[in-house]
């Protein structure tokens, strides 16, 4: 099936490819150059700053500010990534769309989550395609996210081992809504920054309509690919 939000003519490694069909993730290098990460770490720390309560969710663990395709052009390459997409359309297997996009934040000294899944797999196929970007280094220390391999093609998922997923700022961990996964415990005295995003079937509801919030200056400099992406 073809997707129109593919239209990018990049394809996924084919180690990337493997990974995500039996493990059920993978980790891609991001869209943002080494040299541009200390601007968007900055970028994000601000929109952190400027952001409205209604925006602001304190968790038990970590902190979520929502809707950062309206937060400036600097992340627009996140939810853009042609690898992403390219994943999406070989795990959904139809028209997708973006769901959400938000700045996700490990508090020092939390413990590890519970593990779960977003979203199960429903007689269609699979449901989700997330992403998660590190702003900061992930590591055994910080909080980084474990995954249990292969545990969206099992029942019994807690019953294998988990592997976390470290990488160095810039990594992208791509991974499919039905895997068990959940942040481990930041033993560190630093916060543990992301961007995760998630797409979705272009037919189903989601918590959030991205296009009611949609600035006119978000609109102004969408190309046809985020509009397709965003379905508008």
């Amino acid at each position: 099936m073809t997707v129109p939000c593919d239209n990018t003519g990049v394809s996924l490694p084919a180690k990337a490819c493997r990974e995500l069909d039996e493990a059920g993730f993978t980790l891609i290098p991001g869209p943002v150059p080494s040299h541009n990460l200390a601007r968007l770490a900055a970028s994000y720390d601000e929109a952190l700053s400027n952001a409205v309560a209604d925006d602001i969710k304190v968790g038990s663990s970590t902190t979520r500010v929502r809707d950062f395709v309206n937060r400036g052009p600097e992340f627009d390459a996140l939810y853009l990534h042609p690898p992403v997409l390219m994943a999406c359309h070989r795990i959904l297997n139809q028209n997708f769309r973006l769901s959400t996009m938000h700045a996700r934040t490990l508090r020092p000294g939390m413990p590890a989550q519970n593990l779960h899944v977003d979203y199960e797999r429903d007689p269609q196929g699979w449901t989700m395609v997330g992403f998660i970007f590190m702003v900061d280094d992930f590591t055994e220390n910080n909080g980084a996210t474990r995954f249990i391999p292969g545990s969206h093609l099992c029942a019994n998922a807690e019953a294998y081992p988990g592997e976390v997923a470290c990488g160095q700022a810039g990594t992208m961990i791509v991974f499919n809504g039905s895997v068990w996964h959940g942040h481990t415990a930041n033993r560190t005295s630093h916060p543990r920054r992301s961007m995760q995003g998630a797409y979705i079937r272009r037919d189903a509801g989601s918590g959030e309509d991205l296009r009611v919030r949609m600035l006119p200056e978000t609109l102004s400099r969408l190309s046809p690919l985020a509009k397709c992406v965003l379905a508008i």
